[in-house]
């Protein structure tokens, strides 16, 4: 097993131990779970089936066979070991029940990163077998680069938040389809915007053929289901979404443009500002930057886009666009930044300030200051 971490990097993020190692510039910093134990339990995790590796301090395989994925089959194989046993997983869609029985159970759970666990993926061959048994090795050399386990009461509702924006997305793509066959056959532009009922009346009208007048209203009955489920979904959400921090919620619906939806986006898939020992972990973990890669001096560009979380780069990029609507401060601000860099990446630059203004009015527990917020 490997040394105990320098006081220097031996920090807690949930109660757990970490060794901190930096990442690229202004990146976030890659955390290994260090704690040592009796028994090292790692699993190749399946919708069906898990692939069980039990090792003791030395190494030793003491387990090694596969498993349906129920409580009680597992509960059974490690009831020898579970006097200091620390179980790790790789992160994917069906984690929720193995880190909510193991909670239960008073067992320690490591979740661990799957675009960082590379070491799963490098050999020359790969199985269930051989990746169970390389996970419960890395856990006892300290190197599972883990994730953060979201907390069992508010997983729900942040699926649901998550679910609301896949929804959102499906209609925006029947408007686009609207929209690109208009133009398609060389049509007038629209009166007003068609995100309104009373500008989509009559809209299928305008086609002569049959036929595309068909996938026009068959496009606007798709989207007027949508708009019922969704204006349920959203007063759903803002009657039973539970806030156990209102402060915080209350803070963040200070930002010009955040409402009630986006606010709580935001705060559900930040949770805690805490775990974020730094700003720069926070506007990496939301994709606000871009981290570099160097070797022997040399530069390769950059890495990474897609380690972090893909809700909150479209919380901030949302959040962007509203802050710009009706704010002539703002549009300055984005005319200066675009003389120099270009749109695109003007765009980027607001989206990561206004990241970093989030990170610290939660941290400080303070309401949005546009003085502040354009000062260098």
């Amino acid at each position: 097993s490997c040394p105990p971490p320098s006081r220097s990097l031996k920090k807690l993020v949930g109660g757990i131990p970490f060794q901190e190692i930096p990442d690229a510039k202004g990146g976030e910093r890659m955390r290994f779970y260090t704690r040592q134990h009796k028994y090292y339990c790692g699993i190749d995790l399946h919708a069906r089936s898990i692939y069980v590796c039990i090792l003791n301090q030395e190494g030793e395989v003491l387990v090694h066979k596969n498993l349906r994925a129920k409580p009680d089959a597992f509960l059974a194989v490690i009831a020898p070991y579970r006097e200091d046993l620390v179980v790790a997983v790789e992160c994917m869609f069906t984690w929720y029940w193995i880190a909510d029985l193991c909670a239960r159970e008073g067992l320690t759970f490591v979740l661990g990163h799957a675009l960082y666990m590379k070491a799963i993926h490098g050999g020359k061959a790969k199985n269930d077998r051989i990746d169970s048994h390389k996970i419960a090795h890395l856990l006892r050399g300290g190197n599972v680069p883990f994730s953060y386990v979201y907390p069992q009461q508010m997983r729900a509702t942040r699926d649901l938040l998550r679910r609301r924006n896949f929804l959102m997305r499906k209609r925006a793509e029947l408007l686009s389809h609207i929209q690109n066959t208009n133009s398609q056959y060389n049509l007038p532009e629209f009166d007003g915007a068609l995100r309104y009922p009373a500008n989509r009346e009559d809209l299928s009208e305008r086609f002569t053929d049959d036929s595309v007048k068909k996938s026009i209203e068959t496009d606007l009955g798709l989207i007027d289901v949508y708009d019922k489920h969704l204006k349920e979904v959203e007063l759903y959400l803002t009657r039973h979404a539970r806030v156990d921090n209102p402060n915080s919620y209350h803070i963040l619906k200070t930002v010009p443009g955040v409402g009630q939806i986006l606010g709580l986006v935001l705060l559900y898939e930040i949770h805690d500002i805490a775990r974020f020992p730094q700003v720069q972990d926070f506007v990496s973990y939301c994709r606000l930057i871009r981290c570099s890669k160097e070797s022997a001096g040399k530069k390769l560009g950059t890495g990474g886009r897609k380690i972090g979380n893909a809700h909150l780069k479209w919380a901030f990029s949302e959040a962007t666009c509203l802050f710009l609507r009706g704010n002539g401060a703002a549009q300055k601000y984005l005319a200066r930044l675009e003389s120099k860099h270009g749109k695109g990446k003007a765009l980027g630059i607001l989206s990561r300030k206004l990241g970093t203004a989030v990170y610290y009015m939660l941290k400080r527990q303070e309401a949005f200051d546009m003085n502040k917020f354009f000062e260098k």
